[in-house]
């Protein structure tokens, strides 16, 4: 069993950064890939960045890549999303994820394929 904890969502303006957090039950942490998500009202969960939760690469949607950055705290067993120039558009709840790592493939951006969820962190950005 994996639990999920998430904070670091907010209000901000467009151009704004802001950093979430996912900390992930203790002994779990080496076992797993993370993703984040995030899901507008009336839209379906999409996926933002992912992979494996103890390091190496990771990965992003096209639309984030270069604005996005997920990072790790291996003493913390804690997963950051770092958000940099925010957009309206990308308004919604953001989630945090995990799944446990069977294979090499860390790189897995299909809500359906993932195990464990975080409560969910609204972020809106305004205009």
């Amino acid at each position: 069993q994996v639990q999920l904890v998430e904070s670091g969502g907010g209000t901000v303006q467009a151009g704004d950064s802001l950093t979430l957090s996912c900390t992930v039950s203790a002994g779990t942490f080496s076992l797993i890939v993370m993703g984040w998500f995030r899901q507008a009202p009336g839209k379906e969960r999409e996926f933002v960045a992912g992979g494996r939760a103890s390091g190496g690469r990771s990965y992003y949607s096209d639309s984030v890549k270069g604005r996005f950055t997920m990072s790790r705290d291996t003493y913390k067993d804690t997963v950051f999303l770092q958000m940099q120039n925010l957009r309206p558009e990308e308004s919604g709840v953001y989630y945090c994820a995990a799944r446990w790592a069977h294979s090499s493939n860390d790189h897995v951006t299909a809500a359906s394929q993932y195990d464990y969820w975080g409560q969910g962190t609204q972020v809106t950005v305004s205009s």
